[in-house]
């Protein structure tokens, strides 16, 4: 530790004291799947269902992250990577003042994920796999990248030319074609152990 730094760890506002106040524990809710899976729309839904219920909540996706602390990388593998390092200590330390964290990330890779429950910490890592075939994924394709993926003009896009490797054990998988945003929503939040 440098000279000039002297911790007040000891002296801060401590975790059970945040979330005495609060009424709730921290947690880290990571939601997984493909682009067009409905991850930030559940996600959108359950911060608002959990925030009328008093419950201090928040979400970070790739549109409120990119714009500001993640805005110098791109989607190659390795960037998507620090991409998702970063997101997992912004996470964490929201998790520690008590917040429950929604964090609507394709993040591909079965490493990435575990990277993240490394950061986070097993206790208040919870994956969600927002289940979602990729017909349909396609089909509803509100930004059109799966249709510049299919044309060339993306490359290593997820689930196109490049995999998305499904949880093998998450906290809860949603499959989400037979369901609407507010019964995926509800399923999440009836999972969850605040």
């Amino acid at each position: 530790m440098a000279e000039n730094i002297h911790p007040i760890h000891d002296r801060l506002v401590q975790r059970h004291e945040r979330e005495a106040a609060n009424g709730h524990r921290g947690a880290v809710i990571w939601l997984t799947g493909l682009s067009g899976s409905g991850k930030s729309t559940i996600a959108a839904e359950v911060e608002r269902k959990l925030f009328d219920r008093g419950v201090f909540v928040r979400v970070l996706d790739g549109d409120n992250v990119r714009d500001g602390l993640n805005a110098n990388l791109s989607f190659s593998l390795e960037d998507r990577k620090e991409n998702t390092r970063r997101v997992a200590e912004v996470a964490k330390l929201f998790a520690e003042t008590g917040a429950v964290v929604l964090c609507s990330f394709v993040s591909p890779t079965r490493d990435m994920r575990r990277i993240v429950a490394d950061i986070v910490g097993e206790a208040d890592f919870m994956e969600v796999f927002i289940n979602t075939p990729l017909e349909l994924c396609e089909r509803r394709d509100v930004k059109g990248l799966y249709a510049k993926a299919r044309a060339g003009e993306i490359k290593n896009f997820t689930g196109i030319d490049s995999p998305y490797e499904a949880p093998e054990a998450p906290f809860l998988d949603i499959k989400t074609a037979d369901l609407t945003i507010e019964q995926a929503a509800d399923q999440l939040i009836e999972a969850l152990p605040l």
